[in-house]
């Protein structure tokens, strides 16, 4: 069998990307994407190739330039905690789930737009599609009310009783649903929507995973020798990489810090990481999965190698990365006599 030779570079410290090369939510981002695009009235596919790899606040002021700036912070915020409810809707709601209460670090947004629309396909009953149009005045804390609701919902149905959600005064929540409607429709409303979420949130499973090879590779590298350079925003950068098992790194730039003049494709977050990390980003390697964070590396002058984790190898063979490879299964890392770090290419293709 043909086995291709391997390549090997030096570099003083590592800069990673996040999502697409150390984890993978892309169902769960894409969800997210969707969402958004139902509300403008754009096609997801559309919006969804759009904004891969670059920094929701720069993606949103795109497709959401009527939001004034001091909104566009919650706006971030909503977007990133709607991902991580569909990364853990299936988990909490599914079928082997066994329960409805959330992880301790789970927290979402304060609203009732920032409930994930529903997704599905073109086959879908009509019924599934509209069952969120009657559901627009705001409430408190979505993310624990949510649960709470699917929780009583499920256990309300098993009894055959109705499903009268109260809130933490005892009072119904009737005002979820717009002023006018009748309570008997306001209560079928309710019920249809949130069984309607339940049954798209919990049948797709959107969890967070660590990709092949990042653990071993993490695991080779001294501390303070690699950070995290994400076009996310803190609350999702940390509770991706917190739902997989990866702690971040004391150096974790994202992409709220008030230190970066710009995001992916510019350079700024992995001049900035290598800045706080005390080396040289020409002394850098950079990993990336995206044509924006691939061309980041590239023009902060860091060794880049690609990893085809969430696009086809011709949609980033051209974007100036040095290696391209599958994922990190195909690289190794060790510290050599020098202390510099030796990395050994095995597979490119």
């Amino acid at each position: 069998m043909y086995s291709p030779p391997s390549k090997t570079f030096v570099a003083d410290a590592v800069l990673f990307d996040m999502d697409g090369t150390l984890t993978d939510s892309i169902a769960a981002v894409e969800a997210a994407w969707a969402k958004v695009a139902s509300e403008i009235g754009q096609d997801p596919e559309h919006v969804i190739a759009a904004t891969h790899g670059k920094r929701a606040v720069d993606n949103l002021s795109q497709f959401k330039p009527h939001l004034a700036e001091e909104e566009m912070e919650r706006e971030v915020e909503r977007f990133e905690n709607t991902i991580l409810y569909y990364a853990d809707a299936h988990h909490l709601h599914g079928p082997n789930s066994g329960s409805v209460t959330p992880p301790s670090d789970v927290s979402y947004a304060s609203s009732a737009h920032d409930t994930p629309d529903l997704t599905p396909g073109p086959s879908a009953p009509a019924s599934r599609r509209s069952s969120v149009s009657a559901f627009e005045s705001r409430r408190p804390s979505f993310g624990s009310r949510l649960l709470n609701m699917l929780s009583q919902a499920a256990r309300l149905r098993a009894h055959n009783e109705d499903v009268v959600v109260v809130d933490e005064d005892g009072s119904e929540k009737d005002n979820l649903i717009q002023p006018g409607y009748p309570a008997v429709e306001k209560k079928n409303a309710l019920n249809a929507t949130l069984e309607a979420w339940q049954m798209e949130a919990a049948s797709v499973d959107r969890s967070i995973r660590i990709l092949p090879g990042v653990r071993k590779m993490i695991d080779s590298l001294p501390e303070g020798r690699y950070a995290v350079a994400t076009s996310g925003a803190k609350t999702y950068a940390y509770g991706c990489m917190k739902r997989v098992g990866i702690v971040p790194p004391p150096v974790t730039i994202t992409a709220d810090d008030k230190r970066l003049k710009a995001g992916k494709p510019a350079p700024d977050p992995f001049l900035l990481a290598a800045e706080c990390l005390g080396y040289d980003p020409k002394r850098c390697v950079v990993f990336e999965d995206s044509p924006s964070g691939i061309k980041a590396g590239v023009a902060s002058g860091a060794t880049v190698v690609a990893v085809c984790t969430s696009h086809e190898r011709s949609k980033i063979e051209n974007c100036g990365a040095h290696y391209i490879i599958e994922d990190m299964e195909s690289i190794s890392c060790h510290v050599g006599d020098d202390d510099r770090l030796v990395f050994t290419i095995t597979s490119s293709g």
